[in-house]
């Protein structure tokens, strides 16, 4: 199969309905559009959101909080996902990414101290809490936040 070979469906194309041919024709007259009013008017088009002049739905809707322009998300990584990395080894966002931790090498991370480590690693993340860096630390590690 190839393009110059497609075919429409039979009935897939219709010719356009052609209106005003007289009253006979079934579409004579007013031409499908009943008597006067705004979908009688030539220029009138059928807007997706118009009611009838009734209050829109989205203007309906109360509008709750406030979406901040200028937030920034982390990636959240525990303690306990550190634990596959070898001891001594320098861990980055690239190394995370690699890792399957992050979602790329962009990804701002801040590591959170569930779980616990027991090996020495150096950590370089843009985010500690509190409790994984006292524990990090205590581990024999380092820490080190990056812009």
């Amino acid at each position: 199969m190839n393009l110059h070979t497609l075919k429409n469906r039979p009935g897939a194309i219709r010719s356009k309905k052609r209106v005003g041919a007289g009253e006979s024709s079934g579409h004579g007259k007013t031409s499908g559009r009943g008597h006067k009013g705004q979908y009688g008017r030539s220029g009138h088009k059928f807007k997706a959101v118009f009611e009838g002049g009734q209050m829109q739905l989205i203007r309906r809707i109360p509008k709750r909080g406030f979406t901040q322009a200028m937030k920034v998300i982390y990636t959240a990584v525990n303690l306990d996902q550190l634990q596959r990395f070898e001891a001594g080894s320098t861990v980055t966002p690239d190394t995370f990414a690699q890792a399957g931790l992050a979602s790329g090498k962009k990804a701002r991370i801040k590591v959170l101290g569930g779980g616990q480590i027991d090996r020495a690693l150096q950590v370089k993340a843009h985010a500690f809490s509190a409790s994984a860096m006292s524990k990090i630390e205590a581990a024999g590690g380092s820490c080190e936040v990056l812009a």
